[in-house]
């Protein structure tokens, strides 16, 4: 009806006659009155077109192919795993669902077995979303949320090793197996200076490397190790932790800042909202905990 009225009065002020008493023959009216409401129509679209917040500009925005495309990283089991039956599950994936669904896109998952496939893949926009570990090299091609789960990275021994503390790790003569391309790997590469770092092909095969290697020392995700541990006998997980692991959502760097802004607001969502900590729960995630809400600047 609105749209109708201003229709009309655009018609009464498009032809004078019509505010003097003066009959406009109604063929006339009634064209004015299409004219008005495809000028009203046209206006209408270009605003959503311009409109960056707009849910079908931001589904755009998040997938151009028109699925939002999901990269998985089946090397931290706390965060993806394959179930019994083979279907890749967990927290990620759960998110990655919640995501689809908000946006009104179907999902794909595009699964890797580690995290640096899983990196290459968003930055270099074979998937629309991923789940890493914040670190200032994967920034250079990712913009991250903040982080939504944080997650100790630990090292292992051997039983008779000699040493017992993490302070004694840097030292001359260690060798520290890590996963190639992992949070721990990008971390302990900047921060060591005299052990140096032999890189299994991924995380979830560091320890048997370390023992196919005999290397005196293996990194990871200290749920990885402790499972690691108790499958192979003489190992022993060091007291503390090395480095915390804030674990984020990120898209490429390259996507629009609406895009961007809307993942960040839906990863505090997912905080805010018990989301996370219901899907650690329900996939028996223990030793990782959610991370506080963003405080913004």
């Amino acid at each position: 009806w609105a749209l109708s009225h201003q229709g009309l009065s655009l018609a009464a002020k498009l032809h004078p006659l019509t505010n003097r008493g003066v009959m406009v023959p109604k063929r006339f009216t009634t064209y004015l009155l299409a004219l008005s409401c495809n000028v009203f129509s046209m206006a209408s679209t270009a605003q959503t077109m311009f409109n960056a917040n707009h849910p079908h500009v931001l589904a755009a925005s998040f997938a151009p192919t028109g699925n939002l495309r999901a990269s998985i990283n089946l090397g931290n089991p706390i965060l993806a795993y394959r179930s019994d039956d083979g279907q890749v599950t967990g927290v990620s994936v759960d998110l990655a669902q919640s995501l689809a669904q908000r946006l009104g896109l179907n999902l794909s998952l595009v699964v890797f077995e580690s995290a640096g496939k899983s990196v290459e893949a968003v930055t270099n926009h074979q998937a629309d979303i991923g789940f890493f570990a914040v670190d200032p090299v994967r920034g250079q091609g990712i913009a991250f949320t903040a982080p939504y789960v944080l997650i100790e990275g630990s090292y292992l021994v051997h039983q008779n090793s000699p040493i017992q503390s993490i302070t004694e790790v840097d030292r001359a003569g260690n060798r520290i197996a890590v996963g190639q391309g992992s949070a721990y790997d990008l971390y302990l590469t900047r921060e060591l200076k005299i052990a140096h770092l032999h890189r299994a092909p991924t995380s979830p095969t560091t320890v048997d490397y370390f023992i196919q290697e005999q290397l005196e020392v293996a990194a990871g995700v200290k749920q990885q190790l402790e499972m690691d541990a108790q499958r192979i006998p003489g190992l022993r997980l060091l007291p503390g932790r090395f480095m915390v692991i804030e674990q984020a959502m990120g898209l490429p760097k390259d996507r629009p800042a609406a895009a961007q802004n809307y993942l960040r607001q839906f990863i505090e969502d997912m905080k805010s909202t018990g989301m996370v900590s219901s899907a650690l729960k329900k996939h028996r995630i223990e030793g990782a905990i959610v991370a506080p809400a963003h405080q913004a600047p």
